[in-house]
């Protein structure tokens, strides 16, 4: 008898003990999402959205249409509704979105670019993205201002997973043409005080999993004024407090997206790292 109640008092602390913990934990994971850290969610192809985030591309044109827009700057020579295509995932099953656009021939960013109505300031964003000719090109456009290179072959400051023209990404880490890859971003949008603009943007990023960078302090938007906000502004150092959407760049190349979500974060601590 004495050992049952032995075994019995055990029992209950041990349930007590674990309702604390679950507890806990519940409480922590949610100070993390407050405190601008990543939600749960993963990285690396097939990350799944985050509760809160918003999906952008899940292969529907229905989500095309409602989420996203062209960006319609100096250069802008398309027309709604958005010429982009929905086709057959290559690899997998499902639907996903072709970059497409006449407009863009011949290497003419700008003039046919997508954005998402949404505009944001801080933010983690997940998208995937399949390359499937040598040389393809399109990009990542972080508050419709800075690039995140997206080009087969260059290994550069202005080739795949570069923050472009500033620092390079780990090529190594690409998985090729004909292969989905994936980029997990947080991002910091610049800060200002009175007007003046006082801290840079920030970026940490994942590459297939691979850190690609760590909180690297965004200097301008380069490529002149085709290339989005604030790029004609001061050679592009003219930063300005104005939130902005995801915009993908469309440069004449056939490149595939699928599962891209992005979930507005606040880094007040000036740290993008996870």
């Amino acid at each position: 008898m004495n050992d049952f109640r032995c075994l019995r008092r055990c029992l209950t602390s041990g349930i007590a003990l674990l309702t604390i913990c679950t507890l806990w934990l519940g409480r922590a994971q949610a100070a993390a999402v407050e405190e601008g850290k990543p939600a749960p969610g993963g990285i690396g192809l097939g990350a799944a959205a985050p509760a809160g985030a918003d999906v952008v591309i899940d292969g529907t044109r229905k989500t095309l249409d409602e989420k996203w827009t062209y960006w319609e700057g100096p250069r802008f020579g398309s027309s709604l509704p958005i010429k982009w295509k929905i086709v057959d995932d290559p690899v997998d099953s499902g639907t996903v979105l072709m970059v497409n656009d006449p407009a863009a021939d011949g290497g003419l960013y700008g003039a046919a670019d997508i954005v998402t109505k949404k505009k944001y300031r801080d933010f983690r964003l997940h998208i995937e993205f399949l390359v499937p000719n040598e040389g393809g090109n399109s990009g990542v456009y972080l508050q419709n201002r800075y690039e995140i290179q997206i080009l087969d072959g260059d290994p550069g400051t202005h080739g795949m997973a570069a923050v472009i023209n500033e620092a390079a990404g780990p090529y190594e880490a690409y998985n090729g043409t004909g292969k989905w890859n994936a980029y997990d971003i947080q991002f910091r949008a610049a800060r200002f005080e009175d007007g003046q603009l006082s801290e840079q943007p920030l970026v940490t990023m994942y590459f297939n999993g691979v850190k690609a960078h760590t909180n690297h302090p965004i200097q301008q938007v380069w490529g002149g004024p085709n290339s989005g906000l604030d790029g004609g502004n001061d050679g592009g150092k003219g930063i300005t407090d104005v939130p902005g959407g995801l915009k993908l760049q469309c440069e004449g190349h056939a490149v595939l997206y699928r599962n891209a979500w992005i979930q507005p974060m606040q880094f007040d601590g000036g740290d993008t790292d996870w």
